[in-house]
């Protein structure tokens, strides 16, 4: 499996939802840098598990377990070692999914591709589980990233049709993104927040599930980083964000919606400020040809409804060869967007600390 991402700074993401540990293995960071564990420790409990009625029942304290690469609280230069320990591991919910797999997961591709050998408790390692390492290694390149006067923020733009405020393109607020980093719910309106909770309530009570839209934005970046043609800045962090389970698409800048626009409006107009050249507008979502240009950074991510669903659906017996129906017992997110604000975040962190150590 390629759970192997990054150039100047490699990042290795390892274990199973249900197995004795998950884990990261990060080569290649700067020596002397602090890392903060309360700071880490806050940034992980944005994503674990066990929340309140809108994540997972599952109960895990994230707790990280640093096993080389720190020195009196910083880094030393060799490879930087963690582990989370799983404690609350229900494999028995998982009996059957081997023969029926649930539509929408992993489960009946990766049977036909590891030959039935792959962990099918929990999802294996195709679980959201995985975030959590992948939190390790970008909650690090967050505090390495702010030192350098980076900054990096999300925010849940879309809940099954009920919209937060968007990201401002070109004077985006990082307070207020920090600041909904502490609600229940990562919006910039606690009244979506709480229209979003209500919808994902509705849908746990039907034994379904809704998806959302993550916006992310980084400021403080300088101009020229990213290499065209195959490692634009938007290359890499495609790359490392399709690595999130249940991420269904990505777009920077006005996206999508360029389509429909003409060139005299999307073309972001420039001007000088201070001596730096700026845009008004910020349609490019801070790239131009694979590379920085100075402005901020924004994207967002679409994420689908989690698959494991109480709703009885359409599946098949492999052992059999028929067709069966197949209704997903267990503890499983009815919505998991919330939780994957933070990996987000995370995945954007580290390829930016990636891209910033290549230069410029």
């Amino acid at each position: 499996m390629a759970s192997l991402f990054g150039e100047t700074i490699k990042v290795s993401i390892f274990g199973e939802s249900h197995g004795a540990a998950i884990g990261v293995l990060v080569d290649g960071l700067p020596a002397g840098e602090v890392v903060d564990p309360e700071e880490l420790a806050r940034f992980m409990a944005r994503r674990a598990p066990g929340q309140g009625a809108h994540t997972t029942s599952r109960k895990e304290a994230d707790a990280v377990r640093v096993l080389s690469g720190l020195t009196a609280g910083k880094t030393n230069g060799a490879p930087l070692a963690a582990i989370i320990e799983n404690t609350n591991t229900r494999s028995g919910d998982y009996q059957g999914l081997m023969d029926t797999p649930r539509p929408g997961h992993a489960d009946y591709p990766a049977a036909v591709k590891y030959g039935g050998h792959n962990d099918i408790s929990g999802g294996g390692h195709f679980s959201g589980r995985l975030t959590a390492p992948l939190c390790i290694a970008g909650g690090i390149a967050l505090q390495i990233l702010a030192r350098r006067g980076i900054r990096v923020g999300a925010h849940i733009a879309t809940i099954h049709g009920v919209q937060d405020h968007a990201i401002d393109p070109v004077h985006p607020d990082m307070d207020a993104l920090a600041a909904a980093a502490g609600r229940r719910l990562a919006t910039l309106s606690e009244e979506a927040g709480e229209a979003m909770l209500a919808e994902i309530a509705a849908a746990a009570a039907a034994g379904d599930s809704v998806g959302g839209i993550i916006e992310c934005v980084a400021t403080g970046l300088p101009v020229g980083l990213g290499d065209p043609m195959m490692d634009g800045v938007e290359n890499c962090i495609a790359r490392n964000v399709f690595g999130i389970p249940a991420i269904r698409g990505i777009e920077f800048g006005a996206g999508f919606a360029a389509a429909e626009m003409t060139g005299s409006t999307h073309n972001d107009p420039y001007y000088m400020k201070d001596g730096t050249v700026r845009t008004a507008t910020n349609h490019a979502g801070g790239v131009l040809g694979g590379i920085t240009t100075g402005m901020p950074l924004l994207f967002r991510v679409a994420v689908k409804p989690t698959p494991s669903i109480a709703k009885e659906q359409d599946s098949v017996s492999l052992l059999r060869g028929e067709d069966a129906k197949l209704s997903v017992h267990g503890r499983h997110d009815p919505c998991i967007v919330p939780r994957a604000v933070p990996c987000i975040e995370a995945a954007a962190a580290i390829t930016l600390l990636d891209l910033l150590n290549k230069g410029v």
